[in-house]
């Protein structure tokens, strides 16, 4: 059965080929949410965590795949983080889940 690695850290490279945008975009909407934080190492680098990648994606579904403006995002993020945060985690396992019993069929 296939598991996907998780690291503790990610780089800003890996984040935008992981959601397919662009470094500047990253760094843009990391200016705009004071949600989005990642911790910078000695170089100055951004790391980003797994806590970091759930509230990017957040950010990342409100503004490319719902098309809210970035005040409505920020605004829609005060009002619901909590709900969209769990239904974030709900559809990542479900998707675990998805993928491990194409596995299982695969094997079969």
């Amino acid at each position: 059965m296939s598991r996907e690695i998780t690291k503790r850290y990610y780089s800003i490279s890996e984040v935008a080929e992981r959601f397919n945008v662009s470094q500047s975009l990253i760094r843009f909407w990391e200016k705009e949410f004071d949600n989005l934080r990642p911790t910078k190492n000695s170089k100055g680098d951004r790391r980003f965590t797994e806590k970091n990648l759930i509230q990017f994606k957040l950010i990342y579904h409100l503004l490319k795949e719902k098309g809210f403006t970035i005040k409505g995002a920020k605004q829609e993020i005060k009002e619901n983080r909590a709900k969209y945060i769990m239904k974030q985690k709900v559809v990542e396992k479900l998707e675990k889940l998805k993928s491990g019993i194409e596995d299982l069929k695969d094997q079969i």
